[in-house]
């Protein structure tokens, strides 16, 4: 069964932005982003919140910049053919290779866990995320820890209504002092 994956940059006080929402911290380093490239390529499709994808569309035309590196290059060549699903109350029509979720997380997870492939559904979003983790969706956390305290804001981890056990799967540390923790729920 295809695993689902949460994964996202958060402060080392555990938000995904901060207070203003804004999230200029994570900007990756050349190691964290070709991690990113390499972790892309695991997945065969995303789920993303409306405020992600929004911020996503960039990739959209990114490859039409000539002054942009080839690991943008990359992995905008990795990121627009991706399949996402993209919840929103408020979109109407998304762009690229998106469609609009037509039922919650976890009959869009169930429904993808039910086609063929083995790479991950991944999400991208805490309130995304909160759904999934709340009907006990998610199979691993993905944290790519930034060294800098923002005092509040969108955490990564939202209130559980009950406890969850994790197995600590890998650890990374890269020149920018960020730090990659990937733990799988312990089921």
């Amino acid at each position: 069964m295809r695993s689902v994956t949460y994964s996202m940059g958060v402060s080392l006080d555990g938000y995904i932005v901060g207070p203003d929402g804004d999230f200029d911290w994570t900007a990756p380093d050349d190691g964290v982003f070709r991690f990113w490239i390499d972790e892309i390529r695991k997945v065969d499709v995303h789920l993303l919140g409306r405020r992600l994808y929004e911020t996503m569309l960039y990739w959209e035309t990114a490859d039409q910049d000539p002054s942009v590196d080839d690991s943008t290059l990359e992995w905008a060549a990795l990121w627009n053919p991706l399949p996402k699903v993209v919840f929103s109350t408020t979109l109407s029509a998304v762009e690229g290779h998106a469609r609009l979720a037509s039922g919650s997380v976890a009959e869009e997870i169930e429904r993808l866990r039910a086609e063929p492939g083995e790479g991950d559904i991944a999400i991208g979003g805490a309130t995304l995320a909160a759904e999934a983790a709340a009907s006990g969706l998610i199979d691993e956390y993905q944290l790519m820890v930034h060294p800098v305290l923002v005092g509040g804001g969108i955490p990564f981890f939202p209130p559980h209504q009950r406890r969850v056990d994790l197995e600590l799967v890998e650890t990374r540390t890269y020149g920018s002092r960020v730090v990659y923790l990937r733990y799988r729920v312990a089921r």
